[in-house]
């Protein structure tokens, strides 16, 4: 309950009572419409909330949302879900991806956009090196952890690693296939995988270190002939964004001061973390939570612009690994990505 003070309410009476009259003196009556309501803007994550989300997390908390004339809900996913069909059917106006399921997509001709990058980290192939694996030739043959397995998305990113380091003769049909969903770690210590992927860094290795893998270890995309597609973008579908266009903007600019906030001051930006996700009783996972607070501090970069050029790669090396159809190579990359608002 919110209690106005008498000189208060006076003021506000008389605020209302020129305004009411300025309206009377005004010829044209379009200049007296009543305040339009706060845009609402229904965001999506990919997963649980998480320290990958801090921009997000922090523009929320400490209004920088409402500063920037937003009502932004974050709306975390029950299950896996198709983000455009969420978007078309009016449950979503934006969610999170990342790079490699935006140009998935957008060869299958799905209505997608993405529109500003937030998080850029390290990652890849999660291995044990105390499991006889030092170099990424060493994974031929091996058998892999990865979401959407049997697919060829896991094979495609260890045997291209493979062929980078040198070993040109492995059979890609040499692996074995698990599918441990996102519980990387997990098929590696209960031996249903030798790799998994894909990881993070900041959040599979600290993890996977602190359950008892003192030899944890990943090979990065970046070092190993794969695009890196170790980021988080955001994205809705072309009708919406041409919908909500100075809506976006907004949003990115304000995911922007967050991010400044986030380098500057991180105590702070961690503090509103904790405040979000509430309360972590066990003192183990509060231990691996922190330290991927800390992991993720310097993963938000100041520019969210990507360039065509990235995407053509990222593309082409999706044709090349059998991942999508030979022709989507041909698919402009103003049509599922645009910097207009990112700049």
């Amino acid at each position: 309950v919110v209690l106005l003070l008498p000189s208060l309410a006076l003021n506000e009476d008389r605020e209302a009572t020129n305004d009411r009259l300025q309206c009377e003196r005004d010829e044209d009556e379009k200049q007296c419409l009543s305040p339009q309501p706060t845009p609402k803007i229904r965001l999506g994550l990919e997963w649980f909330t998480n320290p990958d989300h801090l921009p997000l997390v922090v523009a929320l908390r400490r209004g920088i949302f409402a500063d920037f004339g937003l009502d932004v809900e974050l709306v975390e996913p029950s299950d896996h879900w198709e983000a455009e069909e969420e978007i078309l059917a009016g449950r979503l106006d934006v969610a999170v991806t990342e790079p490699l399921h935006l140009a998935q997509d957008a060869a299958r001709g799905k209505p997608v956009l993405g529109f500003s990058r937030f998080l850029h980290t390290d990652g890849g192939v999660l291995y044990d090196r105390n499991k006889g694996i030092e170099r990424p030739s060493d994974m031929c043959g091996k058998t892999i952890s990865y979401p959407g397995s049997p697919g060829k998305g896991g094979p495609a990113i260890v045997q291209t690693m493979v062929e980078a380091d040198g070993k040109l003769d492995c059979d890609i049909d040499s692996y074995g296939k698990h599918n441990g969903g996102f519980f990387h770690t997990d098929a590696l210590l209960k031996g249903d995988a030798d790799v998994a992927t894909l990881i993070f860094w900041n959040f599979e290795i600290i993890e996977a270190r602190s359950k008892g893998m003192d030899g944890a270890d990943f090979f990065s995309l970046k070092e190993w002939g794969v695009p890196d597609f170790c980021q988080l973008v955001l994205m809705t579908t072309p009708e919406r964004f041409s919908e909500m266009k100075e809506e976006l903007r907004r949003l990115v600019l304000a995911m922007r001061k967050a991010t400044g906030i986030i380098h500057r001051q991180p105590d702070i930006a961690r503090e509103y973390y904790r405040e979000h996700v509430g309360p972590t009783p066990d003192e183990g996972q509060k231990e691996i939570m922190e330290a991927t607070i800390t992991a993720t501090l310097p993963a938000f970069p100041n520019d969210n612009t990507m360039s065509s050029d990235y995407y053509d790669h990222l593309m082409s090396w999706l044709v090349q690994t059998g991942q999508v159809e030979a022709d989507s190579t041909s698919t402009n990359v103003s049509s599922y990505w645009t910097n207009e608002v990112a700049w």
